[in-house]
């Protein structure tokens, strides 16, 4: 007889049991009536596990120049991927996965530059680490479009590619310091430097997404709820730059930077009438496709502030001129100039004796523009002047990174360097800035690079750039009697710039030699430890381009100057992008030269000889106050380019003043005398050590310093 505790235990598990069944049965009936467990929505949660989602690629914004020239844009690259998981193949005879780890490695090897080894261990590692599928790194990504294709061609179970965007530039190095560049972030391109950041707003795309439901294959659902959000492409940035003259000045910058090996170079063309840099550069440059090893990320000719030397001249002169207080005329003693102790001097150190202005400004004289702002004008007024022309602050372009310079002008000597241009600094771009104020009847031009943004959909011009007037320091008067000085420094008697004139073209301008502080105070010494810049426009009287060349510790030869890496850029950019603006040349043609033969004029009146030489030579010397012609050189006989010195020989021969002789005519009188010659320097006679009116005899010492025009 069974007792009654086992009865009540019986009825306590069926108790239980009935209790666990209702609950879960209860539970099961809410899920089902439901679709929710544990607050999840099980229909959200299987759509959820169901779709799949894709983004869609948008391309940056392009980016040309001004004629529409292509310099940036997205280009397709590829990233190489391997499944590795058996379960993504539908069937065994169209396997979805990689079969045969070994096989695919070998194949792949070559064309990824890869061992096969190391392809064949990720595979496997991969599998193992029961992986859905497995990349290549660095080496796997950023292919081609042709590499794709060849590995496409293989048919190898597994390999598949993503599609990516990279930023490309198909001119390399050309105008990288303004174009910039951008990089890949997670799919993502952004502007990191140049145009590419400044212009990040219109630039940027927007990326699209897909959603889809799909079964465990991964084939699309008949009825898969597809969601779709277009992808918006970037805006198209044109820039003010010219291709062919920026052309002109990355070829011209290039056999500098190889044949000098300087420290730095920088240069830039703007129009002066509307403020459009329409080409600049500088070196070390940089390729934004191969961004390795970079010597320079900055935009130097922007950024960089140093002190000006005497380009900064034209802005004295100009300011005084401007105030009603300069006379070209009036003669100044050159050489040195006294302020508060301190001695300023000529780069000749002796100066030229008593000059006028004008000249001083031809000869690039300290002590001039030393008068002129400290004297004439005053501190105060050319300090104003300074302001006027923006020369203490940016100039507003539209790049970033811009620099600006320093006006150093508590103490007077301060105050009258900063009119030759040391002491003070400025940035190139500041220079340039001041400089369309001269060029441009007094109306000064803010710089800018951004010409206009337009829709990649349908090209509406969205935002354009109109040429800004900020500031107008000098009178159109003012700008044309300054032109006309600038053209004196290049084509005048006494010009500091002959080295850069112009074949076609009238060239006005200026040159600078701006020494380098060191630290501890003081300046470089040598040849070469300067900044070697030129400030310039062309045509003189009507400038269509304005250019601004600096050149820091070229290396230089014994014989170079600093303005032989400076002028070679200058006129080669200068000369071929007129041209090429079909600007008329208004250069008088260099007169035809003409060869003639000499005449015997031995025994002859000294008078009547130098008369009719002078009717067919440019360059008539007679040595001598004799009477009668002893001997000519060249001899009778002898044919003679119109252009080269003819020397007449009197019978009482003196050394005549050889200052600016050639050495080929010098060492032709110091033959017909049989005179022992030593020289020394190259370039043209500026001392002799026989003084002019010294009797001429056989055997005599002649002692020339040549030295070649600066």
């Amino acid at each position: 007889m069974k007792s009654s505790n086992t009865h009540k235990g019986a009825a306590i598990l069926i108790l239980l049991f009935s209790a666990f069944f209702l609950i879960i049965t209860g539970r099961f009936l809410y899920i089902q009536s439901t679709a929710e467990i544990e607050g999840v929505n099980l229909n959200e949660w299987a759509e959820k596990a169901r779709t799949s989602s894709y983004s869609l690629d948008a391309d940056r914004g392009n980016i040309y120049d001004k004629n529409g020239m292509l310099l940036a844009y997205d280009r397709p690259t590829y990233k190489l991927y391997a499944v590795v998981d058996p379960e993504f193949s539908q069937s065994e005879e169209e396997p979805a996965h990689v079969t045969s780890p070994d096989e695919t490695a070998s194949a792949l090897a070559p064309l990824l530059d890869m061992e096969t080894s190391e392809i064949e261990t990720q595979i496997n590692d991969a599998q193992e680490d029961g992986r859905f599928q497995v990349e290549f790194g660095s080496k796997g990504a950023n292919l081609s479009k042709d590499k794709m294709e060849e590995i496409e061609e293989l048919d190898l179970p597994g390999i598949d590619f993503e599609e990516q965007s990279k930023r490309y530039y198909p001119n390399g190095t050309f105008a990288s310091h303004i174009i910039g560049f951008a990089r890949n972030d997670d799919g993502l391109i952004t502007g990191v430097t140049g145009v590419e950041k400044q212009m990040e707003e219109y630039l940027q795309e927007q990326k699209g997404e897909i959603s889809y439901e799909r079964d465990k294959y991964g084939s699309k659902l008949l009825n898969p709820n597809e969601v779709l959000t277009e992808p918006d492409n970037g805006d198209n940035v044109h820039l003010s730059i010219d291709q062919k003259i920026q052309t002109f000045l990355e070829d011209a910058m290039a056999t500098v930077d190889e044949k000098y090996e300087p420290e730095k170079i920088m240069a830039a063309v703007m129009n002066p009438k509307t403020g459009e840099v329409v080409a600049l550069g500088n070196r070390p440059s940089y390729n934004p496709n191969d961004l390795g090893e970079v010597d320079n990320w900055y935009n130097d000719i922007i950024a960089d502030s140093f002190e000006p030397g005497s380009t900064m001249k034209m802005f004295t002169w100009a300011s005084a001129i401007e105030d009603g207080v300069y006379n070209g005329k009036g003669t100044f003693e050159s050489g040195s100039y006294e302020v508060s102790g301190s001695t300023i001097r000529d780069h000749n150190r002796e100066g030229w004796g008593e000059i006028t202005y004008d000249e001083g400004f031809e000869r690039s004289s300290n002590v001039a523009a030393s008068k002129l702002g400290y004297e004439l004008l005053g501190p105060e007024k050319f300090r104003e002047y300074l302001s006027d022309f923006n020369l203490d602050e940016k100039s507003g372009i539209d790049l970033p990174g811009e620099g600006q310079g320093k006006i150093l002008y508590d103490y007077p000597i301060e105050k009258v360097t900063t009119a030759f241009g040391q002491g003070s600094t400025t940035t190139p771009l500041q220079l340039m800035t001041a400089a369309t104020a001269i060029a441009n009847d007094g109306k000064m031009m803010r710089p800018y690079t951004l010409s206009k943004v337009t829709s990649s959909e349908n090209g509406e011009v969205i935002s354009e750039k109109e040429p800004e007037v900020i500031g107008e320091p000098i009178s159109e008067d003012t700008a044309e009697k300054m032109r006309d000085l600038l053209g004196r420094v290049v084509s005048g008697e006494h010009g500091t710039g002959a080295p850069f004139e112009l074949k076609d073209y009238s060239l006005g301008g200026k040159t600078g030699t701006a020494q380098i502080p060191k630290e501890g105070g003081g300046y470089l010494t040598g040849k070469g430890n300067h900044i070697f810049s030129f400030l310039g426009m062309a045509p003189v009287e009507d400038p269509e381009l304005l250019m601004y060349v600096a050149v820091k510790q070229p290396n230089l030869e014994v014989t170079e100057t600093g303005s032989e890496p400076t002028s070679f850029i200058v006129k080669s950019v200068m000369e071929n992008s007129l041209h090429y603006l079909n600007i008329d040349p208004d250069q008088e043609k260099e007169p035809e030269v003409k060869e003639k033969e000499v005449q015997d004029y031995v025994g002859k009146s000294t008078e009547k000889a130098e008369k009719d030489l002078k009717k067919d030579f440019k360059n008539v010397t007679v040595v001598g106050a004799g009477s009668e012609v002893t001997a000519t050189i060249p001899e009778a006989g002898t044919n003679v380019m119109t252009e080269q010195r003819m020397i007449l020989i009197t019978d009482e021969p003196v050394m005549p003043d050889i200052q600016g002789w050639s050495l080929r005519d010098v060492q032709k009188l110091a033959e017909h005398f049989n005179l022992e010659l030593e020289t020394m320097g190259d370039g043209y006679v500026s001392n002799q050590n026989m003084e002019e009116g010294t009797a001429l005899r056989e055997g005599g010492y002649l002692v020339v310093e040549l030295t070649k025009p600066e």
